[in-house]
């Protein structure tokens, strides 16, 4: 990702709006219940990237098993079978949002089910949690949690360097852990249970990347960077002998001990001035390969080097592909192909411009090939190939000059795996996606080039400012941190660009006219340009404006009921407004400077404002505003609040924090007066959606905690009822920067997240009477059906069906049959009830899915149980009728 990933974050921080109660117990444990819940369905509307992995790990006993780490959206596991990832941390709540960040994944190889995260966002007091060790037996299907007495960084400088994280190859019940902030190296001998520091450690690092700043952010020492085990030296079952430690210190950066931890020495004759990002060790040719870089990254580091040393006889050969005055880089990314340990791989992570490079040897580091070289400068010659059409925005729409070109090879380029098992598969992480190829070993024919893409489905990392879903054109459009955000025409399909025409580095702000919502404007940080932009086709094409005097970010923005006017709050002047489409501003008066502006749905002269208390109120289209007599309201500026749409004056605020006023308040009269709801512990969002069937007033959606329940909520009768909609399993970390419900679907509800982009769920709450069972459904006509497994692990999966009428009538109810080839189970079905006889399994129509036009089609997902292959059914039949399969 790039550089304003850290701004966007503290200024969320910044806001207050990741207060919240002291951590709660392990993960597993179950809080109280709502009054009431929903089963939803959650789901990514797909990005695919868009945020930095920092890490790949391959488990080096089992074939096609790999895990991916992201500096803030939690990890990952690889499924082979659809060439996808599935997220690990969705179940980490509210109070324990720091969890999300993962400094470090091991994978064990002697007992592949099991998997350890290392998680923790930041080390300073930005984040209120320390850091803690996830240990899973099911491969992260599940979690249990140790605490730590220190926190780790995630998101933290040098998180690309690692793994800080190693399970011992012989004696799995033994694991590393290198500590950042001076804390020192942590060892567990009961499988990641228990841990305690190894005192007899000699080094707990002493570099920072800025050692003045008063933050704590940059001044942090960044410690024990990674562990490696040397696998020669030990049996099954005893702990390996020789383990290998990385220091952040560029006098004293590698340590080694021979006698399993008990006593540790530097390694002489090292080289010195910079720092070890990796180890690779390479066993069966005696080599320890090393990565430096000058400085921690993951942005900076002007020079690097590569060292390989022989562990028998000690001696340190410098086998760097570029003289050192040569490089303008440090490098990072480091692999062995362990099917040819001869061959080594390395980024130069920090090479911005042009481009990263990506070195290789199939000599141990004697000579080396590049992925890219200059024919005659500034003209390039590649070696590789790149296709983007699964991830089109990758290119982000630049038309650069040589030696540049797009897309790019990346940058960032700290993880770089070679599949153990496989020397064609390679995967590397950027700032923005997973690349990589299955046709490696091209690279080494004379003239041959191998083929890269995006290896990143099912990964997604946005960090979420802002949701709008207008009532036409577009269902969704996203404000979103480091790629900007999109306009989602299909939820379920990767939008071909972000926005452009300005292209921000991060959006903060935006919104449409309620009554003519062709008309969007956005808000965000730029480097060099306008901070707000505007569209008259619902977001597809997009014009900059002008910025008033001092604008140094995007602050927030509202769009008049008719487009006609608008009103901006950016970050380094007071408030503005405007007539037409900004390309002249004048200064709001009576509000003050960077106070959060939104505007009525219904009357386009009016727009509302908040700031430390104060409601102001505007009704001559944001020239003069007005502080309401409302009082009792949140006194910070951790707030959001919203109008609703086809009322007039009907505003809803949400915010607070634990030391004062917090929750969810209501006004009918513009503000004048709010009422706070009972029932509502805290709220940090809120935002409206279809009303139910059989009401008129829209549904409410809620970031919130109502009777002791952190979660997301609904309420279809104005506040008075509330409805959990997500469940333990799905909570995401924190959630408080925007929600907004679907104007045109009934139940849908889109949440922004810090790190796992937009999740949106689907009810299987019809919101009438459910008309119960009813006859057998026998519907006639054709039909089409796809059958995708979601998620597999050790004796279990995941799996979506989607049923689709391909005939010329309506079904009035359904029920789909299938026989399994196995010995699969089902063991819980959404959205369809479920019976089965042996091995054939019937899926009936809930209530509120029975009725399915022609070319309409209806999803349901099961999990269940297997042992051995877990092949798909041959057929699927509707009623007497075969379906087509998809």
């Amino acid at each position: 990702m790039r550089r304003t990933r850290i701004l966007t974050v503290l200024l969320a921080l910044a806001a207050g709006l990741l207060a919240g109660s002291p951590p709660g117990a392990l993960a597993a444990e179950t809080p109280k219940a709502a009054a009431t819940a929903d089963s939803y369905t959650w789901k990514n509307a797909r990005v695919d990237g868009g945020g930095f992995v920092p890490g790949i790990v391959f488990n080096r006993t089992e074939k096609d098993l790999a895990y991916a780490r992201t500096d803030i959206g939690g990890a990952y596991r690889w499924q082979e079978e659809s060439h996808t990832w599935t997220p690990l941390l969705d179940h980490v709540g509210w109070d324990d949002w720091g969890h999300t960040g993962v400094v470090s994944v091991a994978s064990d190889p002697v007992a592949p089910d099991r998997v350890y995260a290392a998680v923790g966002t930041y080390t300073n007091d930005w984040d209120p949690t320390n850091g803690a060790v996830l240990r899973s037996a099911d491969r992260g299907a599940s979690w249990e949690k140790t605490d730590l007495p220190f926190k780790l960084g995630g998101n933290m400088p040098g998180r690309g360097m690692g793994e800080r994280l190693a399970v011992d190859p012989h004696d799995n019940d033994v694991l590393y852990l290198g500590a950042p902030s001076g804390h020192g190296l942590w060892r567990s001998t009961d499988a990641g249970v228990t841990w305690s520091e190894v005192t007899a450690f000699p080094n707990p690092g002493n570099y920072a990347q800025d050692p003045s700043d008063t933050s704590g952010y940059a001044s942090d020492n960044q410690g024990i960077t990674w562990v490696t085990f040397d696998e020669s030296t030990g049996g099954a079952g005893t702990a390996t002998g020789t383990v290998y430690v990385g220091v952040a210190d560029k006098e004293n950066a590698v340590y080694r001990s021979t006698d399993a931890g008990a006593t540790w020495e530097r390694l002489a004759g090292q080289p010195t001035g910079y720092l070890a990002h990796k180890g690779v060790l390479d066993a069966e040719n005696g080599y320890l390969y090393l990565a430096y870089s000058d400085t921690g990254g993951p942005y900076d580091g002007g020079k690097g080097r590569l060292y390989r040393y022989a562990t028998a006889t000690g001696t340190w050969t410098d086998i760097s592909p570029a003289a050192e005055a040569d490089t303008y880089y440090g490098f990072s990314g480091l692999t062995v192909d362990r099917q040819h340990p001869g061959t080594v791989m390395a980024t130069a992570y920090s090479s911005w411009w042009p481009d990263t490079q990506i070195f290789r040897s199939t000599d141990s580091g004697a000579t080396w090939s590049q992925a890219w070289n200059y024919t005659s400068y500034p003209d390039r010659e590649n070696r590789y190939t790149m296709d983007l059409s699964s991830s089109p925005w990758l290119t982000w729409g630049a038309n650069p000059t040589p030696p540049e070109q797009t897309p790019k090879l990346g940058w960032m380029t700290e993880a770089l795996e070679i599949d153990p098992f496989d020397s064609d598969r390679m995967m590397y992480g950027t700032g923005a996606t997973i690349y990589g190829t299955e046709d490696l070993t091209n690279w080494d024919e004379a003239g041959g080039t191998f083929a890269i893409e995006p290896m990143v489905r099912g990964l997604e990392e946005t960090a979420v400012n802002d949701l709008a879903s207008p009532p036409s054109g577009a269902p969704l459009l996203s404000a979103l941190g480091d790629v900007g955000g999109f306009r989602h025409t299909s939820l379920t399909e990767v939008p071909p660009m972000m926005y452009t025409s300005p292209n921000f580095t991060s959006t903060t702000s935006l919104d449409f006219a309620e009554t003519k919502p062709d008309v969007v404007v956005r808000a965000g940080n730029l480097d060099s340009g306008p901070h707000i932009a505007f569209s008259t086709d619902n977001g597809a094409n997009w014009f900059g404006g002008t910025d008033p005097s001092g604008v140094s970010g995007g602050g927030t923005v509202a769009a008049g009921a008719d487009g006609s006017r608008f009103v901006w709050s950016p970050d380094g002047t007071g408030v503005q407004y405007t007539t037409g489409f900004g390309t002249s501003w004048q200064a709001s008066t009576g509000i003050p400077a960077g106070a959060i502006v939104e505007s009525d749905r219904v009357d386009p002269a009016t727009f509302y404002g908040f700031k430390s208390g104060k409601f102001y109120v505007s009704t001559d289209g944001g020239a003069t505003f007005t502080a309401s007599a409302a009082t009792g309201l949140p006194a910070g500026d951790s707030v959001r609040f919203k109008a609703l749409p086809g009322v007039e004056g009907d505003v809803w605020l949400a915010g607070g924090a634990a030391d004062g006023p917090y929750g969810l308040w209501h006004s009918t009269d513009g503000g004048e007066t709010f009422t706070k709801l009972p029932g509502v512990d805290a709220a940090d969002t809120v935002g409206f959606g279809k009303a139910a069937p059989g009401t008129s007033y829209q549904t409410l959606f809620t970031s919130a905690e109502i009777g002791g329940v952190r979660g997301i909520f609904r309420s279809t009768d104005e506040g008075a009822t509330w409805t959990r909609v997500n469940d333990d399993a799905h909570q995401w970390g924190w959630t408080g920067a925007a929600i907004t419900g679907d104007p045109r679907v009934y139940g849908r509800v889109y949440v922004a997240t810090n790190g796992r982009g937009v999740i949106y769920g689907d009810t299987s709450d019809g919101g009438g009477t459910d008309p119960g069972p009813g006859p057998d459904p026998t519907p006639t006509g054709a039909c089409e059906v796809s059958y995708t497994v979601t998620n597999q692990w050790s004796g279990g999966f995941q799996a979506d069906v989607r049923l689709t009428n391909t005939g010329t009538s309506a079904w009035n109810g359904w029920t789909l049959g299938w026989s399994f080839p196995g010995d699969q189970q089902v063991t819980q079905m959404w959205n369809a009830e479920h019976t089965r006889t042996g091995t054939t399994v019937t899926a009936k129509n809930v209530g509120w899915n029975s009725g399915v036009a022609p070319g309409a089609s209806v999803s349901f997902g099961f999990t269940g149980t297997q042992s051995g292959t877990n092949s798909q059914p041959a057929s699927f039949r509707l009623g007497a009728e075969v379906c087509t399969r998809r």
